[in-house]
């Protein structure tokens, strides 16, 4: 099943929501890194809600940062996503090995560690927009509603999941983030709340065979739900020779001579996709040119 992102209103525009099945871009960020399960349960809860967060941005040309800096033996998580479905990220260690936590669970706040979340919004302003936190558990979903409560000032619930299978390839993957606009009355506040009790996890309703729309069905019961689109939603990464080619002329002049001298081909890594580019020696001469020229 592909991957997709629901947008949803009810109780008269009083809640806005979203909910998305994640299962194939947390597979491919796990096979193009190689992460580790606990890894991979980190980067894909934060590629879930960097999706959803993605598709909430209104322009062609907006792109959304996540990124937790924090001390745990992950080293970091970052995430970018656009507005139209496609998201990337990376960890800064993911062969990250941890006992399961106390419920028998990934150590996923363990991995983390303590420190904050930037979250940097480019909307094409002369400055991005850049929000921060401090994580309060460093399970991604809760660090997320704290966020949205404090930064944007927009009562939020957010849920995130991922399962894995015996083989470490990840099972199901998705998550929700339901928020309430400043008009709420307060009896549908109440409402929602109880239903939110009755949620046991992202996982297990995605592992029973709910969708992303029957997920918000029983988030948002006793209110009508006005389902406003549905958004495809990949791992995405728009790296190429040529970008990485400019990442290169970038270094400097004498740093590609030094590099030219020692007669030896380089190999140049991205980061979020993990994919590698070699560069001859003869192509570094001509870039190397064509810096002299620039």
């Amino acid at each position: 099943m592909a991957d997709y992102i629901v947008r949803a209103t009810a109780a008269n525009s009083q809640i806005r929501a979203f909910a998305a099945t994640t299962r194939n871009l947390a597979e491919h960020a796990r096979a193009a890194h190689n992460t580790s399960p606990v890894a991979t349960a980190a980067l894909g809860r934060l590629l879930t809600a960097g999706s959803m967060m993605g598709v909430m941005m209104k322009g062609d040309k907006d792109l959304l940062t996540l990124q937790v800096k924090a001390g745990g033996p992950l080293e970091g998580i970052t995430v970018t996503a656009d507005s139209k479905g496609n998201v990337k990220g990376y960890v800064g260690n993911p062969n990250v090995i941890l006992h399961a936590n106390d419920k028998g669970k990934l150590d996923v706040a363990g991995a983390v560690g303590v420190g904050f979340m930037n979250v940097i919004k480019d909307m094409g302003l002369k400055e991005p927009y850049v929000g921060q936190t401090v994580l309060q558990t460093s399970e991604i979903a809760e660090d997320l509603t704290y966020y949205f409560a404090t930064s944007e000032q927009v009562p939020s619930s957010v849920g995130l999941g991922v399962l894995m299978e015996k083989d470490n390839t990840v099972k199901q993957a998705g998550g929700f983030i339901i928020q309430l606009m400043p008009f709420t009355e307060e009896k549908v506040i109440s409402r929602l709340e109880e239903n939110l009790k009755n949620v046991t996890s992202v996982t297990t309703m995605l592992e029973e065979g709910h969708t992303p729309q029957s997920l918000l069905e029983i988030l948002l019961n006793g209110f009508d739900i006005e389902i406003n689109g549905t958004i495809p939603t990949q791992f995405y990464c728009n790296c190429n020779k040529d970008r990485v080619e400019r990442a290169l002329i970038s270094v400097g002049r004498k740093e590609l001579q030094d590099m030219i001298n020692e007669g030896k081909e380089i190999e140049m890594n991205c980061h979020f996709c993990n994919r590698n580019y070699t560069f001859s020696v003869e192509e570094m001469k001509n870039i190397l040119k064509r810096c002299k020229r620039g």
